[in-house]
């Protein structure tokens, strides 16, 4: 049982706080929000190191990793994959991302991060930046996942997200992974995660549209009215901002096209 939600976090990478705002009271509730401002461009990778930063040494036991187009429909069940990963000694869980979601044709072999639960106490002890970026590869036959009831297509050498090395270094080191079950929504482009057969969430994709392009938002609406908002609670997450950020990143792709010139 999860006898204390104390040590229990809940972090997201957000670009459209419109969006976060109205999802997020649908949350797994009495954990406490984390939020990593994500429109100067720190998303994937880079926010994961980010969180690592800026979530040492804070007590964390299990990190829930949620995007602010994720719509919890029964929060609570998040406590019971936790659980699960914790009596079978699972370090992540999470989507694959490739061979699940009709428009995600990549690597089945990890996961996607728009959800996810992390064993951060252990993800603390072995922590090592390099080790993850020289973990950016791939090899034939690396893994010995059955996929052969994998609905959709996928490439098991894909490298397509810079992420994918943090979630192959977990792998080359041992640690399980609880790979959950999703759904196509009728509209071909959500999907909803299931957990013993009952739905946990819905991902709306494109976050950045909502309250922009009206198809998408009207779309996205569409999944807000399955929820149920009685008795939810809010609470003002804990909000960080890398301020150098935009500006380390412009320098650096400033300089990298003045070498490039220079080698013309």
């Amino acid at each position: 049982m999860v006898d204390n939600r104390s040590e229990i976090a809940i972090l997201s990478t957000v670009i459209n706080f419109d969006l976060y705002y109205k999802s997020s009271p649908f949350f797994p509730q009495d954990v406490q929000k984390y939020v990593i401002d994500g429109r100067n461009g720190m998303h994937g990778l880079k926010s994961i190191f980010y969180m690592m930063k800026m979530l040492k040494n804070k007590n964390i036991e299990w990190l829930i990793m949620a995007d602010e187009d994720v719509l919890f429909q029964d929060s609570e069940m998040v406590f019971d994959i936790i659980n699960t990963m914790k009596s079978q000694n699972y370090m992540v869980c999470g989507v694959r991302d490739g061979g699940m979601i009709a428009h995600r044709t990549y690597n089945p072999y990890v996961i996607n991060t728009f959800f996810s639960i992390l064993n951060f106490k252990e993800l603390e002890k072995i922590w090592n930046k390099d080790e993850i970026l020289k973990s950016d590869y791939s090899l034939e036959n690396e893994f010995d996942d059955d996929l052969t009831n994998l609905k959709w297509n996928f490439d098991t050498k894909s490298l397509y997200e810079p992420y994918y090395c943090f979630y192959l270094w977990l792998r080359r080191k041992n640690k399980k992974f609880l790979f959950l079950d999703t759904e196509m929504n009728e509209d071909q482009i959500a999907n909803s995660i299931t957990y013993n057969n009952k739905v946990l969430l819905h991902h709306t994709w494109f976050a950045r549209a909502y309250g922009k392009n009206d198809e998408q938002t009207q779309r996205i609406n569409v999944l807000f009215d399955l929820l149920n908002l009685k008795d939810r609670r809010t609470s003002e997450p804990v909000i960080f901002k890398d301020k150098t950020f935009f500006i380390i990143q412009k320098i650096k792709k400033t300089y990298r096209k003045i070498v490039m010139r220079l080698k013309r």
